[in-house]
């Protein structure tokens, strides 16, 4: 009986131990502690090309580090890939969201099935989420009835960071199969968005894989001071709407250093977002890195402080793209794409002010979102449309201000012929060595 005993006890250690280095083992310093807010908060409905020179985001360290450790397994969560770890996850969240010391949930190496969360502030302190181990995505459809848009949910949180190896997949084919872009028949409806940011401030996200997202991998939501760096984000190229990293309403942000190749814009930015810079993105497949759509169901849109810098985009449906619809009012301006490389790229170069993405032709409106102070610079590569540069500008509101820089795109092809150019009610002016020019 005793020796029975004693086996049953050293089971336990076992177990306890096991579960510790699981959770433990791996824990890192949270790198980024504490932000200096460096930038305007006020979004510019236009102005002049440039005329600051402001840093995304400055950081500095803290003097505390954050010792207090949450495991979602502690709580829990089987991490075998096939036990809803949903409340497991709530509760891990719930204890060091209280900490008023400030905390690091830690999600082990093994692999995790979550149904929707939503992460809820406002927290008492700084936050850490270091994910080692892959979250999964439940592929029932009515798990998500009673919010079909999102899964996994960062709710107006500050000094948040979501770092570390692991992966979050999104379990997209059902939602993929189901959609009106692969059925004309069926009904077009809303899918999750895999990771959302909304109102957050202060933000860390960096070195994580998001895959195969329902919809939209990862969206940053009326946020503020972000950083998102490191990240890979994949998803077969005919996965409908499956935008890479998606900004909305978003000021200071920047991203950087990450591989993204999806069905859809590897970035798109849109309306309210100010002083976003993207730098060092490997993009494709996909449909480029986006400004817009703007401006859709007459809709006032104001979009300014775009940088893009040191990005190479291979086979994607568009490069570098302005598209805003007929009806809507507002402005994109002073905006920079600089330093870019395409490689068999349709349509390098385009700003489309008739975008029209839906069924049936859209009807000619006397008002555009206007597009203003927009420059392209160094940009050379291969262009598989035989139009390198396409600007269709609205005739009542013309594009102004673009401005071209050593630009160098040709046809795909052993003999190198120079691409074309097709300019519609456009303003441009040419700084050293352009190809092509509008004619």
């Amino acid at each position: 009986m005793a020796t029975q005993r004693l086996i049953l006890l050293s089971l336990i250690f076992i177990v306890n131990i096991s579960n510790f280095v699981a959770c433990y083992s791996r824990l890192q310093e949270d790198p980024l502690r504490m932000y200096v807010d460096n930038s305007p908060n006020s979004i510019d409905d236009g102005g002049t090309l440039f005329n600051k020179n402001t840093d995304v985001l400055s950081f500095k360290r803290s003097d505390s580090d954050l010792n207090n450790t949450v495991c979602v397994n502690d709580y829990g969560a089987k991490g075998d890939g096939t036990t809803d770890d949903t409340q497991a996850f709530e509760k891990a969240w719930e204890v060091a969201c209280s900490s008023e010391e400030g905390a690091t949930i830690v999600v082990p190496e093994q692999k995790y099935l979550l149904k929707p969360i939503r992460f809820s502030g406002p927290c008492k302190s700084n936050i850490t989420m270091q994910i080692s181990g892959d979250l999964e995505a439940s592929d029932d459809r009515s798990d998500y009835s009673e919010d079909s848009t999102h899964w996994l949910m960062f709710d107006r949180v500050e000094k948040l960071s979501v770092k570390g190896d692991g992966t979050i997949n999104g379990n997209g084919n059902i939602w993929w199969q189901n959609s009106c872009k692969r059925d004309k028949k069926r009904p077009c409806k809303n899918a999750p968005t895999a990771v959302t940011f909304y109102k957050c401030k202060n933000l860390v996200v960096e070195g994580l894989t998001i895959k195969d997202a329902q919809q939209i991998h990862v969206s940053f939501q009326h946020s503020n001071y972000v950083k998102a760096s490191g990240l890979t984000v994949t998803a077969p190229h005919d996965s409908p709407n499956t935008d890479g990293i998606h900004v909305t309403n978003t000021q200071n942000i920047q991203i950087s250093s990450s591989v993204i190749g999806t069905g859809d814009d590897c970035i798109s930015i849109v309306s309210g977002s100010q002083n976003v810079k993207a730098t060092d993105i490997t993009c494709g497949p996909g449909h480029g890195i986006s400004i817009g759509s703007l401006g859709a169901k007459k809709a006032k849109a104001f979009v300014s402080g775009i940088t893009v810098n040191k990005a190479k985009l291979s086979g994607t449906a568009n490069g570098v793209r302005i598209k805003t619809w007929q009806g809507g009012s507002g402005s994109a301006s002073n905006i920079k794409f600089q330093n870019i490389e395409m490689d068999n790229v349709t349509n390098p170069i385009i700003i489309d002010q008739n975008y029209c993405d839906q069924k049936g032709s859209c009807k000619q409106q006397d008002s555009a979102v206007e597009i203003k102070n927009v420059m392209y610079q160094n940009i050379k590569g291969t262009s598989e449309s035989e139009m390198g540069v396409k600007f269709d500008c609205s005739d009542k509101f013309p594009c102004e201000g673009i401005v071209m820089q050593n630009i160098d795109l040709r046809l795909l092809g052993e003999e190198g012929e120079a691409a074309k150019a097709s300019c519609d009610n456009v303003q441009v002016s040419y700084i050293q060595d352009v190809s092509p020019r509008c004619p």
